[in-house]
Order: C-alpha cells, then structure tokens, then sequence
C-alpha cells in the first residue's frame, strides 16, 4: 500500500495520520511506503520559481538556498526580525508561482479562484484536467517514479485539510488516467467532516474505489485482508528526517482522538459525534521513548485535541521526556504552581489553552466548563512554571455581543504578562450543529460546506465582529504586542521555538 500526504499544507512536520497507519500495517506484516508529497511539492514550487522583475523577488530568488539553510537552523529562532524576512521570502516564491496560475498559495494556505473545494462538482472537474493543477509538473514525474518503485496494490490519500483537497484530486485523477486498475483510498479529517454531514451524497463514487471517514486503521487491515491485533505505535520510517521547514525534526504524536469533554456547542467534534478514544498514559510514554530513540526530534507536538489530565501526569512523573507542546483544557491541576513546574520539568515549553471567551455566561452557554476564576489562576501559575501559552479566542458566537467581546478583552490585557500568543477566530456555524435548529440559517451553496451562515440572534454579526477586532482589540496598548509574537504563517507550528 502506498499512502500519501498532499500538497499544499503547512511542511514543518512529518504527516503524523500516514505514519499512524503505517505503523498499523506494518506491524500486521503489511507492506506500506509512505510519501510526504506535500514537501515535496511546496519545495518544487520554491525551487520552481523565477523572478518577476521587482526587487523583492530578485532578492528572494537569490535567497533562497540560504533561506531554506537558515530555516532549518535553531540560530535563526534567535531573531524574530530576521526569521520573518526568511519566511517572507519563502513564501513570496511561492506567491509568485501561485500569481502564474491565478491561485493564492502560500506557505500555510491554496485557494483557487476558479475552483472551489467546498463544492464536489469543482473536485471532480480538478480530477477531470489534472494537467491544470499548479502541481502537476511535479507529481506527474514523481508519481509514475514511486509506482514503478513500489508497485503497491492500493494507493491512499489522507485529507485534512481544505487547502489539500483540489490536489488532491488532481493526483487521483492523474492516476485514475493513467493507471485505471489501481484502486484509490481515500481518508482523512476533512472527508470524516463530510461523510458525517447528514446530507452527505457520495459525489466521488465513481473515482474513488475506497472512502473511510474516522480512523482508518481498520478499514485498512480489512482490505489487505488483516486481522486486527491492537494499537501499534506510528512509524516514521519512509518519511524524511531532515528538510523540513523547522530547525530539526517534529515528532508529531496523537494519544488520543476526539475529545473528552465533548460539550462545547460550537465545536465540529461535537456536531459530527466523532468518539473519543486514548491509548494508556504507559502506552503513550513508551512509544514516545521508542520514536524518541529512532528520530531524535527536537520537539514534541501532541496532536490531541486536548492532553488528558492522565497522560499530563504521567509526563509530570516521567524524567526522560522531550521538550514538548499540544492543547489542553484548562483544569484545576493547572492552577497548581508545584504541577505546572512539574510540567515544566518534564518538558513542557508551550500549552496551547482553548479559552474562547472572557464573559462566565457565554462560556456557560457553550458548555465550555470552565469558569474564569480557574482561568486567571491557570494562567498566572503556567507564567510563574515558565511555560509559554498560546490562548485561542472566538467571538460572536451566539451568546456573545459587544459587551461580552469587550470583557474578551479586558481578560487579556489584565493577564497580558501570562498569555504569549493569541489565536482569533471568528464564529463559524458548524452545518450539524444542534444550535442552528433555533437560529435563522441561510444555508450555503456547496454541497461540502462545512459550516451555515446564521443571523446572529443580537446582531452581533460577522461585520461587526471584524470591526471591533480590528478597530479595537488588535489596537489595545497591551494586547498589540502578543499579536505581534506570532510567528507569521506557521503560527503555532514555530511558536515554542521562540519560548
């Protein structure tokens, strides 16, 4: 079996969900290779580019091997100025491809004017003329290389994300052309958000031999005719140890999937009834330890949606960890200095925290469960352990108003010393969501949104919500410098390497 990451995605990182199936199959006696064609793409396009006359694009060209060099090195993560002006150049390379093909792509993002990857009949017309695809130079050379190599009996493509879907069916139509009889898997995060919409129709039934929506490892091992003897920790073993763009190797790791708490009105997970499921905190140490030993990362990225508090402990115990980072929620154990300099011990550099609001009755409202007074005490003790927080925020939700956005505010300027970075979102309505039964909907025009337009219930609406962003929450004395530590377009990705 061959499985593969897409273009275009951020390429910090190896693809953790093709190294988790990887590590399933084989240790099944299966044979899997896995491809990060993602990397291998965005690197094509930035070696692909030429000049387009202006000054800036001269000096990116002339930059860019020293860029690329300087964005795998630590000493860059030292200098925020200079770390911005290599990844502007970066990604302006890849502005001026995406400018020849009518496309906004960028290091982070792919947005076609033409085509949209909310809408299936534009998916299918990307796996109809694949030769239109930005990438296509590139994976109709490498791909036909890897089959012949390989000769697998089946070929996967793991989803995510939005930006990867119309190469993704571009590839698939490449090699549905060329290669008729190989049959085509497709998985991932964003096809499970699509097949769980109640009025999912099965567009691709006649590309895509395979679709599996939530884990894949069981599908899998049916189809290669294997029976399942539990969890098998993921092999990286096929996926590149060096090149990608961070300053040495990402282990990503994910001990759970969905969520414990599952509650929060506003959240996909909970609309789509994902289930939650976790690997042991002992399990989890070991295959840390193990993976640790084969890839000798410099960082450690948990994927879950939020650690549990188990597995938090567990690390707190455990002496032989690796600086670390990932979500969690935010629990009474985190109001404990002694537990979080445990933390701290243990490798924690950064907690990405979902806080979402400032104002006790929004949060009551989603079913958040947790109160402020818990949140001001989390963060002063995660600022006295010395771990860094990334504090994820969302306005207008349907509980909130002006007045509730500007209590958002007043809670991060009074702890602007213990938040690090901020995440701003603005509300999306998930299209399952129990909340938009009792909400004007005006519905959407693509069949594979993943969110409805709403009228907001006290006219806080999107407009509005962007106004007080940018006219005064981003301008406040005190907030305006965290936005700033935000490292631009990898945000999150980077971020603890400047903890």
């Amino acid at each position: 079996m061959l499985l593969i990451h897409p273009p275009a995605a951020k390429a910090c990182e190896p693809p953790a969900g093709i190294a988790h199936l990887a590590g399933t199959l084989r240790a099944h006696g299966s044979v899997c290779t896995v491809f990060d064609a993602n990397l291998e793409g965005l690197l094509f396009l930035i070696a692909s580019a030429r000049p387009t006359g202006d000054a800036w694009s001269r000096r990116a060209c002339r930059n860019m091997a020293a860029n690329l060099a300087a964005l795998r090195s630590p000493q860059l993560y030292a200098s925020p100025a200079r770390y911005q002006r290599a990844v502007a150049d970066l990604n302006h390379l890849i502005e001026i491809a995406g400018l020849r093909h009518n496309l906004v792509i960028n290091l982070a993002n792919y947005q076609d004017d033409n085509l949209s990857p909310l809408k299936s009949c534009d998916l299918l017309q990307s796996a109809e003329h694949p030769q239109n695809n930005i990438f296509f130079p590139w994976f109709s050379s490498r791909l036909p290389e890897l089959l012949a190599d390989k000769a697998p009996s089946f070929i996967g493509f793991s989803l995510n994300y939005l930006s990867q879907a119309l190469t993704t069916f571009a590839m698939i139509g490449y090699i549905k052309a060329q290669y008729p009889g190989l049959p085509v898997i497709l998985g991932g995060g964003l096809l499970t958000s699509w097949m769980r919409n109640p009025a999912w129709t099965r567009p691709f039934a006649g590309l895509v031999d395979h679709l599996i929506a939530g884990r894949g490892e069981l599908p899998l091992l049916a189809l290669v005719q294997k029976k399942d003897q539990g969890h098998r920790r993921p092999d990286y073993n096929g996926l590149p140890r060096e090149g990608y763009l961070a300053p040495g190797f990402i282990l990503p790791y994910a001990a759970s999937s969905g969520c414990s708490w599952s509650r929060c009105s506003f959240c996909p997970e909970t609309a789509e009834g994902n289930p939650y499921s976790a690997v042991s905190a002992e399990t989890v140490l070991g295959d840390i330890h193990q993976l640790a030993a084969e890839t000798s990362p410099i960082l450690l990225h948990f994927l879950d949606n939020a650690i549990s508090p188990a597995l938090l402990r567990a690390m707190v115990e455990d002496s032989r960890n690796i600086p670390w980072y990932g979500f969690s929620r935010i629990t009474a154990a985190l109001t404990d200095l002694d537990f979080c300099r445990g933390l701290r011990r243990s490798g924690c550099r950064m907690l990405k925290l979902g806080i979402e609001s400032g104002d006790q009755t929004v949060l009551d409202t989603m079913d958040k469960g947790i109160d402020l007074g818990m949140v001001s005490r989390a963060l002063t003790a995660l600022k006295e352990a010395g771990i860094a927080t990334y504090v994820y925020l969302l306005f207008g939700t349907p509980a909130e108003s002006l007045t509730e956005a500007r209590k958002t505010m007043e809670l991060v300027a009074r702890h602007h010393t213990a938040i690090t970075f901020l995440n701003l979102a603005i509300f999306n309505m998930p299209i399952c969501s129990s909340e938009a039964a009792g909400l004007q909907t005006d519905g959407v025009e693509e069949d594979l949104s993943l969110y409805t337009n709403f009228t907001h219930p006290r006219g806080w609406n999107r407009k509005e919500v962007r106004r007080f962003l940018d006219q005064e929450f981003r301008r406040h004395p005190l907030i305006a410098p965290i936005l700033r530590n935000d490292p631009p377009l990898f945000t999150s990705n980077h971020a603890p390497f400047f903890c």
